[in-house]
């Protein structure tokens, strides 16, 4: 075995910028600065303390739950064998104990959505569990979502090297990690000790944090949106729609009839056979890519005839749809991800070179 791949999984190198590399451990200490690692230490305090709980009462897991949950991670990521599974985690550092021990945790943070966990300190925790924080981000996710943020910051600085952020742009962004952080400025010091990090690279996460926000600023004007949500007319088209969740296909069938032939009202009959009946309002790009044209096609008022839905069926009346509203604040969300999107793929495909992805 090659000493890089005997390297902890803190100093495995995620992406190059130049002579730069950035590893593991990177990703975290940009996180925390940012403010994302907290939400992610308290979920994995919950998904500890559920499994804590599972254990003093002596409970079990059900297997094919547990079985159904990883053959799902499996299916998204092509991992069609064992060995594939073995190996694909073995590069990420983890094992087949890891593996599972994932799924037995979420298995009884769904069992208890409530629970209160232990108050732990990231920095004084045991390392153990901190290791396991890193394992969750891994499994997650998560810590391909943060490695793309870092890059965006790196490449836009690298991008910027003869406009540099101001004297002042930085200043706002200390300001915002203060306000952030709830650190006070003669506590930044001990904070960046136990970071194991210097003010440099206090310093260097400021100027990254300042021209990224510069130039999304930049990015998302007014006009800039109106031309992305005028392109995504289509898929941004929001329905409103009546739907009743059925546990059959017949159900479903008789559903239909009561409403086309005897004039019930969906929610008259979702009523009286206590079925789940919702209102929801999506886009066309959420609803499924098999599913759109049917929803485009027909008028409102109409129903579609049953839809599969994992073990039931769904009937659905479409109330209406209407085009973008440049208002609506999750059109505005989609419109300026797509233009942030496009601009920093373009800017890490230039500045950053790949080295490992964990999805």
């Amino acid at each position: 075995m090659s000493n890089t791949e005997t390297l902890p999984i803190d100093s495995k190198v995620i992406f190059l910028c130049g002579e730069c590399s950035f590893t593991v451990r990177d990703l975290l200490g940009a996180a925390r600065f940012r403010g994302e690692l907290e939400p992610a230490w308290k979920n994995l305090l919950r998904l500890v303390a559920a499994e804590r709980k599972a254990d003093a009462e002596g409970l079990e897991v059900v297997d094919d739950a547990i079985d159904n949950a990883a053959e799902q991670f499996r299916y998204q990521r092509d991992l069609i064998t064992a060995e594939e599974t073995e190996q694909w985690l073995t590069e990420r550092g983890l094992t087949l104990s890891d593996f599972s021990a994932h799924f037995v945790r979420h298995y009884w943070r769904e069992k208890w959505e409530d629970i209160e966990p232990e108050v732990v300190a990231y920095f004084s925790a045991p390392n153990d569990l901190r290791e396991l924080l890193t394992s969750e981000l891994i499994l997650s996710g998560e810590l391909d979502r943060m490695a793309l943020r870092l890059s965006w910051r790196v490449a836009a600085r690298c991008a910027a090297e003869e406009r540099p952020a101001s004297a002042e742009l930085i200043a706002e962004e200390q300001a915002r990690f203060f306000e952030r952080s709830g650190l006070a400025a003669d506590q930044l010091a001990e904070w960046l000790e136990r970071l194991g990090r210097d003010p440099e690279w206090f310093r260097a996460a400021l100027e990254m944090e300042a021209i990224h926000r510069r130039d999304c600023d930049a990015l998302l004007s007014r006009q800039a949106r109106e031309r992305e949500i005028a392109a995504l007319r289509l898929p941004l088209t929001r329905f409103e729609v009546e739907t009743i969740e059925l546990d059959s296909l017949d159900a479903a069938r008789e559903a239909l009839l009561c409403v086309r032939e005897d004039g019930m009202t969906m929610e008259e009959v979702a009523a009286e056979g206590r079925y789940p009946y919702r209102r929801p309002k999506p886009l066309l790009e959420e609803i499924p890519e098999e599913l759109q044209q049917k929803f485009l096609s027909v008028h409102p008022g109409e129903i579609l005839e049953p839809i599969a839905h994992g073990d039931g069926f769904h009937l659905c009346r479409v109330i209406g749809k209407a085009e973008p509203d440049v208002n609506d604040p999750v059109v505005q969300e989609r419109a300026e991800n797509r233009i942030l999107d496009r601009h920093f793929a373009d800017l890490t495909t230039r500045h950053i070179q790949w080295r490992t992805l964990f999805a």
